[in-house]
């Protein structure tokens, strides 16, 4: 049996694979609310006492956080991390924590057309594929190719520094600066990083907030009410928030497939993606990817697609469980 797991901050994805052929077969899976836990170890004791737990081979844990000598402290989760205990804690031969956009690479490689979303179909060819995330945080990770093997890379590209491209994100550096000192990708491209947005509109080009729109955000989900509203056109400042998260996004992804030189795509994960997936595709999200002067024509011939697919990361990260065991 393979367990295996995508940690972010605010869900917990969990399954039990059996091997089956030459592949996997999903048996059980549950996704839990992270804060309900105090650790992971909680977290999968909880999903396995839900039914019969087995004999575990391997497992392997896609997480939201950097991970040295087998260990994390997970970003935006009050969660410490180690694979050795781990493997002693569940009685498991062998753990592996990967990135979580690490786990996402390896599932982007079993994704088939009906999974993914053409944004640009470009012009596909061999070489390095590079995955982007947003959800809780904003994660990134490479697929390097040297034309027989691919490997996946982690990065944590998502916290480096954001660069604004006009004066109206210059405005909105400067405003998250004062709150935040230093100010990354990931505090504009996130579920976070919406809020950030619709907050400097509000605050700082006071734009207006309609009483029915304050009041869901103090009940609700703030990022999910912003994108929402914003494709509905319900409330301008939602729509205009929507309008400048996407382009950043765009930014950014055309930046990794520069830094990549990602030939053979770039693919856009995560949980906020499929979610405003009609945005994606009404033309800011590629302006903004190929907008990059002398290298326009280059970004222009990257594949892009949005992975559709919830459960991609969970079965990377069971894919790689499953080459771990098998070293046994």
């Amino acid at each position: 049996m393979i367990l295996a797991g995508d940690v972010g901050g605010t869900k917990t994805a969990l399954g039990l694979f059996e091997r089956e052929g030459a592949g996997l077969r999903l048996t059980r899976e549950a996704t839990l609310a992270s804060r309900d836990f105090d650790s992971l170890e909680a977290a999968i004791d909880h999903f396995l006492d839900a039914g019969p737990r087995g004999d575990i081979a391997a497992l392997c844990i896609g997480i939201a956080g950097p991970v040295v000598d087998g260990r994390c402290v997970a970003t935006n989760l009050a969660w410490e991390v180690d694979e050795r205990m781990l493997a002693y804690t569940l009685r498991a031969a062998r753990a592996r924590l990967l990135n979580d956009l690490e786990a996402a690479a390896h599932g982007v490689l079993m994704l088939g057309e009906e999974q993914l979303r053409c944004l640009q179909s470009g012009v596909p060819r061999s070489g390095n594929i590079a995955v982007i995330a947003a959800g809780t945080g904003l994660g990134e990770a490479i697929i390097v190719s040297d034309g027989v093997r691919r490997t996946v890379i982690a990065t944590e590209g998502g916290h480096a520094d954001f660069a604004p491209r006009d004066d109206l994100e210059e405005h909105v550096l400067r405003f998250l600066r004062r709150e935040f000192g230093r100010v990354s990708y990931e505090r504009v491209i996130s579920g976070p990083g919406l809020l950030n947005i619709y907050t400097f509109l509000r605050d700082a080009k006071n734009f207006s907030e309609p009483e029915w729109l304050k009041e869901r955000l103090e009940s609700e989900d703030p990022s999910a009410v912003i994108s929402a509203a914003g494709l509905a056109n319900e409330a301008e400042i939602c729509a205009k928030a929507l309008d400048l998260f996407v382009a950043a996004y765009g930014a950014e992804a055309g930046n990794l497939a520069l830094r990549a030189k990602a030939l053979g795509g770039i693919y856009v994960g995560g949980g906020i993606a499929p979610k405003i997936l009609p945005k994606l595709v009404d033309g800011d999200f590629l302006r903004a990817f190929t907008d990059k002067g002398r290298y326009s024509e280059f970004v222009s011939r990257v594949p892009v697609h949005v992975i559709l697919d919830e459960e991609a990361a969970l079965r990377g990260a069971a894919s790689y469980g499953a080459l771990q065991s098998k070293s046994l």
